[in-house]
This record gives C-alpha cells, structure tokens and sequence, in this order.
C-alpha cells in the first residue's frame, strides 16, 4: 500500500474515533461509557502515527528507500537491488521486476476506508429488536442474599434484572399484585403478546446479552420503540421459582424517548 494510502487510513480513524468519543454519545452503541477515555487515546495514537509516516516519508526516498531503489538513471536493472547483491556472470542482475508494480494499492485496500468514513459521517445504529429477537433472555443471576422488602411506591420502579429476580426467585411473591412500571424496547414475540426487552454489554456490543419481559394485555406499539409499561404480574406457573412467567398484564403502555445510554438495565426514567 502507497504511503500516502496508509497516512490517509492512520489519520482518518484517528479522526473519527476522536469525533465519536469527544464530541458525540454515538460511542456508547459500541462500547461502555467506562472505556471513552481509551477510545481518546487510541484516536490520538492513530493520528500520531499517521503523521509519524508522513514525516518520515521523504527521508526515506531521499536515501534510496523508495519504490525505485535499485535502477539507474534511466529507470533500468542496476545489479544491485537483487536479493543476494550480486549479479550474475554476464554482468546481469537477477533483481528482475517482470513488469509487476509491487507500490501499488490493492484494490480490496480501499475498502478498508468505508469503516472509517462510517465513524466521521454515519455511525451504526445501536442494536434492537433484529438482534434480542434471535438471542435467548438472560439467565439471571441468583439471589443468595435474599431480597430487600418493596418500597410501598404504586407503580413500582424495577428494572427487568430485579423484576426476573423477584418472580422467579423470591419466595415472599412480594411482587403478587402489585404494579410494577419497567421501561425498554419493543421486540415481538410468536404468539400472544410482545417483548418488552433490553439489550445489556459487559464490555462491547459483541458481548451484548438480552432481557425480555413478556407483556399482554395491549397491542404492540412499533418495533424497536422504547415505552414505559405499567402492569401487574401474568399469572403463570408458581411465583418465587423459576417456573413462573416472566411477564405482565400490561395496564399503560406510553412511548418514552430513547435513553442516551442503551446498553444497561436501569430504571424508569421521566
């Protein structure tokens, strides 16, 4: 690849990761909010590196280092630029090129630049309902410690972790009818009712785990929109074991803007 081809590459990823983590939240579809910083420094290094090679280009060149080392003034074989050094008994040397331009750029390089410029001027949207709706749920953990007694608040805040939690683990079924309020995204579901559903990451989308909490009672809104669902637990199963239904019978169903942050189990928000 031409030098001029890898300082453009350095520099523009350098750019757009800085211009993904300093001036924009869209860093946080990719990673969590903890690793910003790395992703600072990681476009710093880039840049550094990209003018690094810029300046060290025409050094280069000017001692001999380029693509037309080992030929003479007008362009032919010296002798001098074969692999051993030495040329041959006629006085030939063996650094034949063929006619093949080894400086020139590939042609599948170049697409090495669409990932770059796709930080600069349109970032991935944060993965939804195409995704949660081919993975599993997540396992919870347990509870080993047993559960705190319910807050008398009517709708009760809960995040879809601790509403799981409670249904299928605590045995007080401190959660029997009561209305919970729990806010996410969209995802359908065959048969009866619909998803509600987070999308979780312990370090990056790869690692990216789902949520989902089963909801009847109302017609589903539009995939992928983000509501807040007031509703009372689905009886389904026996209450603080694990085959109870983790689902509700949804009373409210009301469209909520997207939080900043996606990827966390956090609570309903205002």
């Amino acid at each position: 690849m031409k030098r001029y081809v890898q300082v453009g590459l350095l520099v523009l990823s350098g750019l757009g990761l800085l211009h993904t983590s300093l001036f924009t939240d869209e860093y946080l579809r990719f990673v969590k909010e903890g690793m910003r910083w790395l992703l600072v420094a990681s476009g710093v290094l880039l840049i550094g590196l990209g003018v690094a090679e810029a300046w060290a280009s025409p050094s280069r060149e000017a001692h001999g280092d380029g693509p037309e080392a080992g030929r003479d003034a007008h362009g032919h074989e010296n002798g001098h630029g074969d692999r051993g050094g030495h040329g041959d008994r006629g006085g030939h040397g063996h650094g034949h090129d063929h006619g093949h331009d080894h400086s020139r750029v590939p042609r599948v390089a170049w697409l090495l630049f669409l990932p770059v410029l796709s930080l600069l001027f349109y970032a991935p949207p944060a993965l939804g309902s195409y995704t949660a709706s081919r993975e599993p749920a997540k396992v919870v953990a347990v509870q080993e410690d047993g559960f705190d007694p319910l807050p008398a608040t009517s709708p009760l805040p809960i995040t879809l972790t601790e509403f799981t939690q409670r249904v299928q683990q605590d045995r007080s079924r401190a959660v029997k009818g009561r209305t919970v309020r729990m806010t996410g995204f969209v995802t359908p579901a065959d048969g009866d009712g619909w998803y509600l559903t987070r999308i979780i990451i312990s370090c990056c989308a790869a690692d990216s785990t789902t949520l989902k909490v089963r909801v009847y009672g109302v017609t589903a809104p539009k995939v992928d929109t983000w509501v807040t669902v007031d509703g009372v637990w689905h009886v389904g199963g026996t209450l603080g074991t694990s085959s109870a239904a983790v689902a509700v019978d949804a009373r409210t169903v009301v469209k909520v803007r997207k939080p900043t942050n996606s990827y966390m189990d956090a609570l309903p928000f205002d």
